[in-house]
């Protein structure tokens, strides 16, 4: 049976819009659909050298081996992103706070919120970091992070951003 709740609109944002945020649009849109959850996901970057690209292939690969399809192809942020969507989910302190000054108002600026929001409670980590520069642990531990978040982020369905 389908879910009838509010239909949410989360975007996901990393600085190149390879790796983690395009995980995190396919984790999340994975599990929402298991969940019922008829959500609008999307993912984009602060950087927008990447513009067009698939994701990285070691995220891919990564990704693949537990089942996620990665096809988005990366984008950069937009002020039209502001308005569209209700949550624009940083992964990091870095992203968080480009986010905050792209804002075009205080509302808007309002959407901006935290992934490690979503964290388990007894996780120490503060943000998802950027495996681009790991090994295949770092593509394996980022997959953890996103997929206990994503799962919290349905489970509570925004009560943790008062959304």
């Amino acid at each position: 049976m389908m879910n009838t709740d509010k239909k949410h609109k989360i975007l996901f944002v990393c600085l190149g819009n390879i790796c983690r945020s395009p995980a995190a649009e396919e984790i999340l849109r994975v599990i929402a659909r298991e969940s019922g959850k008829n959500w609008e996901i999307d993912s984009a970057g602060t950087y927008s050298g990447h513009k067009g690209e698939l994701p990285d292939r070691r995220m891919y690969a990564a990704a693949r081996k537990r089942g996620y399809n990665l096809t988005h192809r990366a984008r950069p942020v937009s002020i039209a992103d502001f308005i569209d969507f209700d949550i624009i989910m940083a992964m990091d302190d870095d992203n968080y706070e480009t986010l905050r000054k792209m804002a075009p108002d205080i509302k808007s600026e309002d959407k901006v919120v935290r992934i490690r929001d979503f964290f388990n409670k007894e996780r120490n980590d503060t943000y998802v970091p950027d495996p681009y520069y790991s090994g295949a642990d770092g593509f394996e531990y980022v997959l953890d992070l996103l997929e206990e978040a994503c799962g919290n982020i349905v489970s509570s369905d925004f009560n943790a951003c008062g959304i």
